[in-house]
């Protein structure tokens, strides 16, 4: 996910996908765990995705509040 795509989303769009990824983030751990992962680099990819979204949001809640 582009950080350009994650800027045209509204509020409520960035929470639905942060908990989508965030549950992702879940089974990736517990597949891990349990040796059943098969491409390790998801995990990363999806830690770097909730980062994004998460600087996103608080970047639209400043520029709210200003």
């Amino acid at each position: 996910m582009k950080a350009s795509e994650v800027r045209a989303m509204s509020a409520d769009q960035l929470n639905d996908e942060l908990a989508k990824l965030k549950k992702e983030q879940f089974n990736l751990r517990f597949q891990a765990a349990t040796g059943q992962l098969e491409k390790s680099s998801r995990i990363q990819q999806v830690r770097r995705d909730i980062a994004r979204i998460k600087t996103i949001a608080g970047q639209k809640a400043a520029e709210a509040k200003a």
